[in-house]
């Protein structure tokens, strides 16, 4: 067992303040909170398995528990192994679609002006939400015409010339959604004197896959990741990232709920923004041209648990002329795939609520945040543009 799965019920004080910082017990009565889902519940559930509660598929895995817990107890890694261990596999054709990103998003690119007119007729809507469950006035994030992978090995021979690499793990946002946010990844470290190189073989880090419960599909992609991860390594500095989502999979979801053991490479995947702040700190610069916005700074759930905020708060206001509004940290709600599923999405809607009512009071233009998601949540509920802090830093770079 890798030394870093600290899932240890019995550290647990019984204080409740996981519960109390739980978004989903504060608007959803049936789950009945992170204490009693994970350290009461796994002492219930060793006794006999008949204990175990459907209503652990209320939890969004946003880790908020965890962050609360003096005792650090992983209190989602728990509930997330009751799940993996105990629920009937009954997995859904919608839960398929929404957590086989690689597979949807090769598909869906290849055809994505076609897929993106689709999306939004009526007739498509219709259909997504009486026969598969999604939520018909949900809106989704477009596909791109052309890949990052693809984009990228046209212009890979540019990185060549930089002494200084890293290994990029774009995600599958960037690859088949945003691939600008992957360019603005390449603006800046080659700004910094660092070339790139993609991780050979990347496959999706496996956090919407957890979260539907396709433990073994999550786990053969963390297998080949870890592979891919551990060649690069033996030529490059370190695996950079943009997502604070793929981050925290890699480094804490890999040993605590796929078992897969990172200890040798763990602190050697690093969130962007904080690889940058490095970087500068070492005495490397970044030129920036004034920015007159009013920008508002949503820290996203899984990058409270990382805990480095700091490091993307710190390099905005390197930006001159920028106003940053930091908002209290608050749950979006959408925690990847659980707000766009039929039966969650109130539930998602509500916790969400008290954020954009935030954002939409806050005189803002533009939201800042690590997480795509999240993106996707605050844009759908504000009307507001919702950015990950590398496409900022990169637009004011001279």
């Amino acid at each position: 067992m890798n030394p870093l799965l600290s899932t240890n019920f019995d550290a647990c004080t019984k204080c409740t303040i996981c519960t109390e910082y739980c978004p989903v017990s504060q608007v959803r009565p049936a789950f009945a909170g992170p204490k009693q889902s994970g350290p009461d519940g796994e002492r219930q559930r060793l006794k006999d398995a008949a204990f175990y509660s459907e209503a652990l598929k209320y939890c969004t895995n946003c880790k908020r528990c965890e962050v609360a817990c003096p005792s650090n107890v992983h209190i989602g890694d728990e509930i997330a192994l009751a799940r993996k261990k105990f629920a009937p596999y009954n997995l859904s054709p919608r839960d398929a679609i929404l957590s086989h990103t690689d597979f949807m998003g090769s598909m869906a690119t290849m055809a994505a002006p076609i897929v993106n007119f689709m999306a939004n007729l009526a007739p498509t809507k219709f259909f997504l939400d009486k026969f598969l469950g999604i939520p018909s006035w949900r809106s989704f994030p477009r596909y791109a015409n052309k890949t990052f992978r693809a984009w990228f090995s046209d212009n890979a021979p540019d990185q060549s010339v930089y002494k200084d690499t890293v290994t990029l793990f774009h995600g599958c946002f960037v690859n088949y959604n945003n691939p600008s946010l992957g360019k603005d990844a390449l603006k800046l470290l080659n700004a910094l004197g660092v070339g790139v190189r993609l991780l050979a073989g990347e496959r999706c880090c496996g956090v919407p896959l957890i979260a539907s419960g396709f433990f073994q599909d999550a786990l053969d992609n963390a297998t080949t990741n870890k592979a891919s991860i551990e060649k690069a390594l033996e030529n490059t500095e370190r695996i950079v990232i943009p997502s604070s989502t793929c981050t925290m999979t890699l480094r804490d979801e890999y040993p605590e709920v796929l078992q897969i053991d990172n200890s040798s490479w763990r602190d050697r995947i690093d969130l962007l923004p904080r690889y940058f702040y490095r970087l500068l700190e070492e005495g490397r610069e970044l030129k920036f041209k004034p920015m007159e916005k009013v920008v508002a700074y949503h820290t996203a759930c899984h990058m409270e648990k990382l805990g480095w905020t700091a490091y993307s708060i710190d390099l905005l206001r390197l930006i001159p002329g920028i106003k940053l509004i930091l908002l209290p940290s608050l749950c979006c709600g959408i925690a990847g795939t659980y707000g766009f599923k039929k039966e969650n999405s109130p539930t998602a809607q509500k916790i969400g609520e008290p954020l954009f009512d935030l954002i939409k009071g806050s005189g803002c233009s533009l939201v800042v945040s690590e997480c795509e998601t999240c993106k996707m949540q605050i844009e759908m509920c504000t009307g507001l543009p919702c950015e990950n802090p590398v496409t900022i830093l990169a637009d004011a770079l001279i």
